[in-house]
């Protein structure tokens, strides 16, 4: 017989809320070996012994068949002395003073908590918490680390003993999952004072009402999909014109219905993400729900109660955040929402971190929140001193780092808005809490006006790194990679400081981590009017081309001159080489858009209406590599002229703009000898640019580095400042 041996493990990364504990009791068991896991501050430590065999056998099952949510970052194993002890346990979690334990995120209802729901013989038969240790609420009822029930916003229900005896049962699946519960021990629907608050949702949706629905991470609104009248209410009641609204369909038959399901493995990715997909022509959907696009963001249900009420209704429904404009989604109450729904189908568990839907496009995330955050993201530099960075304004994130661990936070909104500022300050402090993170490197944005900016200026005993916004892109594309450079950049998004004093936005850069060099960009233009330019992208055309005689002059034309004036005035009119501009110029001149009422609507609307089959595109004159955007609008204005469908004169744009940035990329390699590009930036959201981009460059000869994790938007901004702060931090130290 082998002699015994015994080895002390401790296991870091997403393995606290995922299942882990059980599947290491299980393997052990199953193994013959003795010892103890349990949870810390730091993740999973454990304790075996057993025969030599057994426990190498251990040591390689470990990694190799660990839970799905499971992500093992590292394995340290070192020797103990055999003590002769028998049987294995889940011991009590150890809590200490630094967490260091990661934090999962919360995880779609898994197939066999969906037969228990939809089973008559099921003890949980339409109970809408149903979860196990493989699915259901985590980060958003998460107060402190280690992950026990105790230190969740569950600890106000007390198991009934049938589920005790699961969560004590080494064969259940619901084997110390924390957030187990039925209906007589667990949260509760309420709906007014309705005895079946289910049902009366149901039929109130089936009425044509608003209804606000408390899921995961806050309130949603929910109409039908179908029913126009309250798809409209809706809109005027959120005070949401014409920003499209998300679909919840049943399932992926029903999503096939309205879309050409292109990406049925993002739509079913347990984190439950939006997915924008095309939109079916005839497809049952209200005109009111997504208009001036084709695409729909479907998503699939991610709850027990979404299952329900879906299975219920047998058709979509509209499901929006729970907010009204542009403040942040409630969470605790929906007092703000009175005047938006007509009834309220809430439950008392407690939210304890809010958390937007994530947006996914193509496989690339454009919105990280719920199911995404807040697992980390590895920087490819390690920081000696914690970091937090501020991030930006408009689609805030802000982003904590310990060691070469970046902590991203959900999606928090624009910072503009004062609620979502409290918020943004609540949520920084909670990190803090939860991952033991105090930052004495603070990094930000280099515009002084920026909420974010003065955030981190008003802390005391920090270092502060200013980070210019579009290197911050850059950065942020080059960590998500795991590279640190040096790279040919291209950033191209609506607004950004730049050190001249001009607005940048269309930007060719040499970046790595720690620093970067402007080499070229859009030849700058005037915004008339400043921010209102942006909200009225008629007046970058006007900028662009004053002499310009197409309807979109003469719809504005008791402004147009005024505008023209001070353009070339320079009166309140700065200087941009905004790449987001240029695309609003192009929208009004193809009779798209005059006046926006969301971030970028103009050019999202402009890709909607390019044709794809399209290949050739105009062409940008360049000085060096500063490229003429009004090159690209003269031609397109030619074709208007001529009589070209307005498709193929969208897509010629598109592909000229493509066009521009490998012209320019292949000029800079013969500067700089560097053969890799990283493309960041809000623009390139854009898929029909973003994919011929791509393609040009690789066809050039080039490496191309994207964003696929991490927003290439502003989202991704604080990842790249936090990167940046490292690289200057690490090589100071």
């Amino acid at each position: 017989m082998s002699a015994r041996v015994g080895r002390k493990l401790r296991v870091a990364g997403v393995v606290q809320g995922v299942g882990f504990r059980p599947f290491v009791h299980r393997l052990a068991s199953r193994l013959r070996l003795s010892g103890q896991v349990g949870n810390d501050v730091e993740g999973v430590f454990i304790e075996i012994e057993g025969t030599q065999e057994n426990v190498a056998e251990f040591l390689t099952a470990l990694c190799r068949d660990a839970p799905p949510r499971a992500r093992i970052d590292r394995v340290q194993v070192s020797e103990r002395p055999a003590r002769g002890t028998t049987g294995f346990r889940i011991s009590t979690s150890r809590a200490g003073t630094r967490p260091a334990a990661l934090v999962p995120a919360d995880v779609g209802t898994c197939a066999d908590c969906l037969r228990e729901l939809f089973d008559p013989a099921d003890r949980r038969y339409r109970y809408p918490f149903v979860n196990c240790a493989h699915c259901g609420p985590r980060y958003t009822i998460v107060r402190a680390v280690p992950y026990d029930r105790a230190r969740t916003t569950m600890a106000r229900f007390p198991m009934c003993a049938a589920c005790r005896a699961e969560y004590t049962d080494a064969t259940n699946r619901r084997f110390h999952a924390e957030p187990t519960c039925c209906s007589g021990c667990g949260p509760r629907l309420v709906l007014g004072d309705s005895p079946d608050p289910l049902g009366e949702a149901v039929a109130r949706l089936a009425e044509g009402q608003v209804l606000a629905v408390k899921g995961l991470g806050g309130f949603h609104l929910a109409v039908l999909a179908a029913h126009p009248a309250a798809a409209a209410v809706l809109r005027a009641r959120k005070r949401r014109p014409d920003k499209p609204f998300a679909v919840m369909v049943a399932d992926l038959r029903q999503a096939a219905e309205l879309c050409e399901v292109d990406d049925a493995e993002a739509l079913s990715d347990p984190r439950g993400p939006i997915v924008l997909l095309p939109r079916r022509a005839g497809a049952p959907v209200s005109e009111a729900v997504a208009p001036g696009t084709n695409e729909l963001g479907l998503l699939l249900p991610y709850t027990p109660l979404h299952h329900l009420l879906l299975r219920e209704l047998d058709e979509p429904i509209v499901l929006t955040s729970g907010n009204v404009s542009d403040e942040p989604i409630a969470h605790r109450h929906a007092r703000s929402l009175g005047e938006v729904a007509d009834a309220v189908l809430t439950h008392d568990r407690p939210i304890r971190s809010p958390a937007d839907d994530s947006v996914v496009r193509g496989g690339r995330v454009l919105r990280r929140a719920r199911g995404f955050a807040p697992e980390p993201v590895s920087l490819p530099v390690r920081t000696p001193r914690p970091i937090l960075a501020c991030g930006a304004e408009l689609k805030n994130t802000f982003c904590l780092v310990r060691d070469e661990r970046a902590f991203l936070s959900p999606h928090l909104g624009d910072l503009s808005d004062h609620a979502t500022f409290t918020r943004f300050a609540t949520t920084v402090e909670h990190f803090g809490r939860l991952f033991g993170i105090t930052p004495r490197v603070v990094a930000h944005d280099l515009h002084p006006d920026y909420r974010s900016t003065r955030y981190a200026t008003d802390l005391a005993g920090v270092d502060l790194v200013g980070v210019q916004h579009h290197h911050a892109h850059a950065a942020s594309c080059l960590a998500e990679n795991g590279e640190k450079g040096p790279v040919i950049a291209v950033v191209f998004d609506g607004t950004g400081y730049g050190p001249d004093g001009t607005i940048w936005g269309g930007e060719f850069l040499v970046a790595d981590l720690a620093g970067y060099r402007r080499i070229g960009h859009l030849k700058p233009v005037p915004m008339p009017g400043g921010a209102t330019a942006i909200r009225q992208p008629w007046r970058m055309a006007a900028a662009y081309l004053p002499e310009v005689r197409l309807p979109v002059a003469r719809r504005n034309e008791s402004r147009w001159g005024p505008v023209v004036a001070m353009a070339r005035n320079g009166v309140n009119a700065p200087l941009t080489s905004s790449a987001g501009r240029l695309f609003d110029a192009a929208a009004a001149l193809l009779d798209v858009r005059d006046v926006i009422t969301y971030e970028g609507q103009a050019a999202v609307e402009l890709e909607q209406r390019a044709d794809p089959s399209t290949s050739d595109g105009y062409r940008a004159g360049t000085e060096g590599l500063v490229v003429c955007g009004e090159d690209l609008l003269r031609a397109l204005v030619a074709d208007l002229c001529a009589g070209v469908d307005p498709g193929v004169v969208a897509a010629r744009f598109h592909n000229g703009v493509a066009d521009a940035i490998v012209a320019c990329c292949t000029a800079a390699r013969e500067e700089t000898g560097l053969t890799s590009v990283a493309l960041s930036g809000g623009v390139f959201q854009n898929a029909l640019l973003l994919r011929r981009t791509v393609d040009g460059l690789r066809r050039s000869g080039f490496r191309v580095l994207t964003h696929r994790r991490v927003p290439p938007n502003d989202g991704g901004i604080s990842l790249g400042q936090a990167a940046v702060a490292a690289a200057l931090v690490s090589c100071a130290s």
